[in-house]
């Protein structure tokens, strides 16, 4: 301890997968003061038993796919650089596909993997059973083949990459254990081991692994993350299997196979896993087993034996428990964490750790050095979740299905079944009797359609085809293009900015004015120093000193953390959450004035209430907040109910809208008419690498504004640059018979340029609509959007398509402002 310094430019605790990766890449970005401290020895957490493998699974974003072939890359490379070898070997890696479902679901990804860099191949059956020929195939439809993925090993790799960072000037002490964040106000200024000492620092980077959750909370800090047991059985040598034998994935069996010293490691990903140490991970917890509980595993186990049936001649060598941390929707932490300035986390890594370590490790880096990390992170950042779902009694729930699901087959409409009800509007059971199923999105119970009673409100076969719902939902969307819907938004986030100096906050960050009227409503994007997205959301101004901010329940966390990171020494600004207490019921569709002028004896008329403006209404007994504003481009309001009277506004309103044609609608209509719109969405379409110039919308960037903005400067250079050589689209199928869903590989004149980020169903445009970006030699001009010829990549098969830059429903907007 006496070689410990006092301070450091950069503090990591823990000396992982993860710990090593974040060294090394800081490193590689020239800062050498950094120190990495280990509470026991570098892998003794959970890296040490890790199967190392180096297998890109199903990748469905382009950060997925950047984390991966990064590491992939780095690993192969690594030893040339450091001298230690990883043990990285490209041996292959098949996925089997055993139902037409799951290989229509890979034909889906395997094109977009292969445009970003990773060459997934669809095979026969007879080659995979050459691959694979210890394997029983004949329920094999296809299989999909990666030829450079392989695996590695996993205590290489770390010392690799430790000495990799040591080469880099960062300093390592093992046996060093690391009992609290030492704070000063809302900052990170160091660590405090057991004995007392203290590093102050920088930056403190939390990268311990499974016990990242308990030294976070000693700070005050949330990190949803929870261990689960976790097997894998090896067995005794089998004779001629090849040492060089394909990694093979099989989500039929939930289990993983792969050579270990001449025998089979079967690997369990299985449904039902079992939470391990709810209460907290023991301290002195190092290259520890858990007893196995063969009577839970035992008919998993059997399950994984009968793709390999004859392993059953030969012994079992071991069979291996040991702790792996999950995350409550499989996803990594990553980020600065809102509670704490300079406080960084790099944790919850599912089990992926040595397959993900590297890509996560180099983009954290970026972001700790550069300030804006260098991939799309709205999908990891730790400010996404909230206190809630870091209860033990919601970690115990939610952990038991996060093993099954990273592993078994996927479906695009696929919702968690444990964890559920944590965030739910009071008109839940007004919904429920209504026939709403609901889905899960960031906590919230949300009705996704709506079924003719409540108990047909089932989906009876989940399918990436038309499934029993989809009729339903088609009533809902033309109800919402011919009569009125009512939407229960409840889930969308929603904070008063108060005080003398909240404009100048919103000022600051906002792209558009939102220096406005008392009473107008400004849409806009908040963007980095680099131009890129930060969010997309409405600013209401109601006073000269308080306004309303509206945004999706996905960017809660990451709203909240901009507004109050941003405000200045000496300002004075109050921000309150109003989410909880605020029902937000939103009425639209051609009759929506109709309907509300029957409850209010408020001037509704256009010229009264124009589009993008708000005024308090009466409705019936009650004063709510409306807001004509839409997202799903037809007339219609946003009524911000306090909870106390909501459901009695939404009885109003459904008993005085039933001879209008009124219908409940869900988030599958929503969807299906804001892309009919082509409006986007922060997070969904557009993330952090991604700018509002080539997202088309320049409308809401004011460059000339007084004051300017956070990002104006990058804006501006983006803009003058002309017509953008990337642009955002929205493509229409000629087909009405596909479905999109997103991450389908858009062409131009037969050339691959882009992808969607979305898809849905336009039942008013007749056939699947999607927006995504492409990218061009040359600028994209109106001339070229018009001529195409365009087609999108549906499963393997080419669909011609039109694409627009305005949106091709409604462009004028006449639909809306009427």
């Amino acid at each position: 301890m006496s070689d410990l310094p006092s301070h450091a430019g950069v503090v990591i605790v823990g000396g992982g997968s993860i710990g090593c990766n974040t060294a090394y890449h800081l490193t590689k970005l020239g800062v050498s003061d950094v120190v990495v401290l280990e509470r026991d020895r570098l892998t003794s957490g959970t890296t040490w038993h890790a199967a190392g493998l180096v297998v890109a699974g199903l990748l469905k974003s382009e950060a997925e796919c950047e984390i991966y072939t990064h590491g992939r890359d780095l690993y192969a490379r690594l030893e040339e650089e450091t001298g230690v070898p990883t043990g990285f070997r490209a041996v292959g890696y098949l996925q089997v596909a055993s139902n037409e479902e799951r290989v229509h679901e890979m034909r889906r990804v395997a094109p977009f993997m292969r445009r970003h860099g990773i060459d997934m191949v669809e095979i026969s059956p007879r080659e995979v059973q050459e691959l694979f020929p210890v394997g029983d195939v004949s329920d094999v439809l296809a299989g999909f083949y990666i030829a450079e993925d392989g695996r590695a090993n996993p205590v290489d790799v770390t010392m690799s990459l430790a000495k990799g960072a040591q080469m880099g000037g960062a300093r390592i002490f093992e046996t060093t254990a690391v009992t609290d964040i030492v704070v000063r106000g809302d900052r990170a200024v160091g660590v405090r081991m057991a004995d007392g000492h203290e590093i102050s620092a920088d930056h403190v980077v939390i990268c311990a692994g499974m016990w990242s959750r308990q030294l976070g909370a000693k700070a005050g800090i949330t990190l949803p993350l929870q261990a689960a047991e976790h097997y894998y059985l090896i067995t005794d040598k089998i004779e001629g299997l090849p040492r060089d034998l394909p990694v093979l994935e099989d989500p039929k069996t939930y289990t993983y196979y792969r050579e270990e010293v001449g025998g089979l490691m079967l690997g369990l990903f299985e449904p039902g896993a079992a939470p391990w140490k709810v209460e907290g991970i023991p301290e002195t917890f190092a290259f520890g087993e858990i007893e196995p509980d063969w009577d839970r595993v035992g008919p998993w186990l059997e399950l994984a034996y009968s793709r390999v049936p004859g392993a059953l001649d030969v012994g079992v060598r071991k069979l291996f428990c040991g702790p792996e941390s999950f995350t409550p929707d499989n996803a990594p932490l990553v980020g600065e964490t809102p509670e704490l300035r300079n406080c960084w986390v790099a944790c919850g890594m599912n089990s992926l750790g040595i397959l993900n370590g590297a890509g996560t490790g180099r983009a954290l880096a970026h972001w700790i050095v550069e300030g804006v990390p260098p991939i799309d992170v709205t999908g990891i950042n730790v400010n996404r979740f909230t206190r809630h779902h870091a209860t033990p009694a919601f970690r115990r729930d939610r952990t038991t299905e996060l093993l099954g699901k990273l592993f078994g087959q996927h479906f695009h409409n696929e919702a968690p079944k444990t964890g559920r009800n944590l965030k739910r509007s009071v008109l839940y059971d007004r919904l429920a009797a209504a026939g709403a199923y609901f889905t899960e999105g960031n906590g919230w119970e949300q009705p996704d359609w709506f079924a003719p009673s409540p108990a047909q409100a089932k989906i009876e076969r989940l399918s990436w085809f038309r499934q029993n719902w989809w009729d339903w939902h088609a009533e809902e969307h033309r109800a919402a293009r011919e009569d009125v819907i009512v939407m229960d938004m409840s889930s969308m986030s929603k904070f008063a900015v108060e005080g003398p100096d909240a404009c100048a906050l919103l000022s600051r960050l906002s792209c558009n004015d939102v220096d406005v009227a008392p009473g107008r409503v400004v849409y806009t994007a908040w963007v980095n120093d680099r131009g890129g997205f930060e969010a997309d959301l409405t600013v209401t101004r109601l006073s000269e000193t308080k306004f309303i901010v509206v945004v999706g329940e996905n960017s809660h966390g990451h709203t909240e953390m901009r507004m109050r990171r941003h405000i200045g020494a000496n300002e004075w600004i109050t921000i309150t959450d109003l989410t909880a207490g605020i029902t937000q019921i939103n009425v639209h569709g051609p009759k929506a004035r109709q309907l509300m002028q029957r409850l209010s004896e408020t001037d509704l008329s256009n010229a009264a209430f124009p589009f993008m403006t708000a005024q308090e209404i009466d409705i019936g007994y009650y004063a709510v907040l409306a807001l004509r504003v839409t997202f799903v481009g037809e007339l219609g309001w946003e009524l911000h109910v306090p909870a106390t009277q909501a459901v009695q506004v939404y009885d109003l309103l459904v008993e005085a809208g039933r001879d209008l044609g009124l219908r409940n609608a869900g988030m599958q209509t929503l969807n299906s008419l804001r892309l009919e719109k082509a409006y986007r969405d922060f997070g969904i379409d557009v993330d952090n690498t991604d700018n509002p110039i080539e997202a088309g919308l320049g409308f809401a960037v004011k460059l000339d504004k007084p004051g300017g903005f956070i990002g104006r400067d990058a804006l501006a250079a983006i803009k003058a640059q002309g017509v953008p050589k990337t642009r955002m689209l929205q493509f229409l199928l000629e087909d009405p018979e596909p479905l999109l869903y997103g991450n389908e590989i858009v062409r131009l004149d037969g050339k691959e340029v882009g992808h969607l980020q979305i898809g849905g169903y336009g039942h008013t445009l007749g056939g699947a609509v999607g927006i995504g970006f492409v990218a061009l030699d040359c600028a994209v001009t109106p001339e070229i959007v018009e001529a195409g010829p365009w087609e999108v990549d549906v499963a393997g098969e080419r669909v011609p398509a039109r694409a627009a830059l305005r949106p091709m429903l409604d462009p004028a907007m006449e639909r809306v402002k009427r």
